[in-house]
């Protein structure tokens, strides 16, 4: 299925670019070579070769002329005389006041701060102040330019964060082989056996993967990504070891890479961080509605792994199937309706228990890494194991691990970016909105339910322009803040991971995924209505 997603992803967001500049260039949307009446001022009472001036647009001018409404438009600009051909050549700064079809038309040259143009003058108004024509550079093929610097640029991107996990997977691939040498993995694997063995049970108890992701699952709850990725790398890897057939996904990895997508973390320390710096009274108020959403995410994600690993199945074995795991789907319903009340009720949402959480949580996440590294030192040096060498050792796994996952970044991370550059994400937006405005489900919160699984960077963008718009501590504000840590980058999470271990056939790992995200975005949709109310 990541075949057809990643070839949807390139199609659409090409084929949207190119309608999008076809439907642009036919209604002379930036009215290439026409000129526009301004206003230009100047502290001087004469213009000169070069100057400092404002250029202002009436409204109604500006509107008429771009067929779209602004407030009356002033903006600075540097104004140079060229005497062979009688015009000035314009620079405007683009700030945040510029007009939104100025800002594409800057971003043109690939230069989004920087739009030019030339200068006609007309009559002196008063000292300083001229009547003007303006002519803007051209523009045409708008999105297709946005799509080829996306593309370049989301290529970049892949190869840093790959490179960028090469010291940390070689910081804790080279701890996890000592604890492995020391037989400590085996501990931690017998302290959760139960629950592994029902969320696992191809995996031999004793493996060392039941290790890697307890201690993947326990980083991603503390918030510790930096050391969560490389436990997870250790897991896949380990996991592959038992792989039947190579280079498809085992029912244990699809299982795996379910509760990791569903992102279930103690402190959405990114939200938080954003609500904070956006003046939030209670930045910490998420807290109880993004474990509620990431609970819904990852019982949807378990539920659906198991099902579908099933399939196709008659329904006498489905009932056979329910019948098997009554008590652990019980129990992931009392844990839900814990989750509820105690959310309800307050017991998370009031300030002072929250920041008490919050402060507890923090501490335990801040003495994590220096734990885990000096006991497991500790513990390897008592069991007369070789620390130093069989770090080193496991260092060098770390290394070839962090480059062999470079093109299966690069090729999820390029497409996502052509199809968010061509626009198909906002003709996705528009088609789907009138079926989720049936379940109440806000307009302006949908662009961050949607970009979530593809990718963490442009979440939290959308995040920050929605609290900007509407304000931290509004119904909309909490929602895309606990939309942000109700789940994970789901595609990153499958091409970082499968693309570890060389897994090209993903069964159905995108489906409990996709599952896990859509449950996380609808749990965090009900919590946030319950306890705060609806526009």
């Amino acid at each position: 299925m990541l075949n057809y997603i990643w070839a949807a992803l390139l199609g659409l967001g090409i084929f949207t670019a190119v309608v999008m500049d076809i439907f642009d260039s036919s209604t002379d949307k930036f009215q290439n070579y026409k000129p526009l009446s301004v206003v230009v001022e100047t502290s001087d009472s004469n213009l000169k070769e070069e100057n400092e001036a404002a250029i202002t647009v009436d409204s109604k001018n500006f509107s008429r002329f771009y067929k779209s409404y602004a407030e009356k438009i002033s903006q600075k600009a540097k104004l140079t005389y060229n005497s062979a051909e009688g015009y000035y050549s314009v620079y405007i700064n683009v700030d945040g006041s510029t007009p939104e079809v100025w800002k594409k038309m800057a971003s043109a040259s690939g230069k989004e701060d920087d739009l030019t143009a030339k200068l006609w003058l007309g009559k002196q108004l008063k000292p300083g102040k001229y009547s003007a024509w303006i002519v803007f550079e051209s523009v045409s093929m708008l999105k297709m330019k946005f799509v080829t610097n996306a593309a370049i640029e989301y290529a970049g991107k892949a190869v840093n964060i790959a490179l960028g996990l090469v010291g940390i997977m070689a910081l804790w691939l080279g701890i996890m082989k000592i604890a492995e040498q020391a037989g400590l993995i085996n501990i931690i694997a017998r302290v959760f056996r139960p629950l592994t063995k029902f969320l696992f049970p191809s995996v031999p108890h004793d493996h060392p993967a039941i290790g890697s992701i307890v201690m993947n699952i326990s980083a991603n709850m503390l918030g510790l990504g930096n050391a969560a990725t490389p436990f997870g790398l250790k897991a896949m890897e380990e996991l592959e070891k038992l792989n039947p057939k190579k280079g498809t996904a085992t029912n244990a990895m699809i299982t795996f890479l379910g509760i990791n997508t569903a992102g279930l973390t103690l402190i959405p320390a990114t939200a938080i961080a954003v609500r904070a710096a956006s003046g939030s009274s209670d930045p910490a108020i998420i807290i109880g509605t993004s474990i509620f959403g990431a609970g819904c995410a990852t019982i949807a994600a378990i539920i659906a792994t198991k099902l579908l690993e099933k399939f196709p199945m008659t329904f006498s074995e489905f009932i056979s199937l329910v019948k098997s795991s009554w008590k652990i789907l019980a129990t992931l319903f009392l844990f839900a309706s814990s989750v509820v009340f105690l959310v309800f009720s307050g017991a998370v949402s009031s300030l002072g228990d929250t920041e008490t959480i919050k402060s507890i949580i923090q501490l335990i996440a801040v003495l994590a890494i220096p734990f885990i590294i000096t006991s497991f030192v500790a513990y390897g040096f008592l069991k007369k194991v070789k620390v130093y060498e069989v770090f080193v050792e496991g260092a060098k796994e770390g290394f070839n691990v962090a480059l062999r996952i470079i093109p299966y970044l690069v090729a999820m991370l390029v497409a996502i970016g052509i199809f968010r550059a061509g626009g198909a994400m906002d003709f996705l937006i528009m088609i789907i909105s009138p079926a989720t405005s049936l379940i109440g489900f806000p307009a302006e919160a949908l662009p961050m339910a949607l970009m979530r699984p593809l990718s963490g960077s442009g979440a939290i963008g959308i995040m920050t322009e929605t609290i900007a718009v509407h304000g931290a501590d509004s119904f909309l504000g909490i929602l895309v803040s606990t939309l942000n840590g109700s789940s994970e980058t789901t595609f990153y999470v499958l091409a970082l991971y499968f693309g570890s271990v060389g897994i090209s056939k993903t069964r159905h790992a995108v489906s409990v995924g996709l599952i896990g995200d859509i449950a996380g975005a609808l749990g965090a949709l009900f919590i946030v209505k319950l306890l705060f109310g609806s526009l």
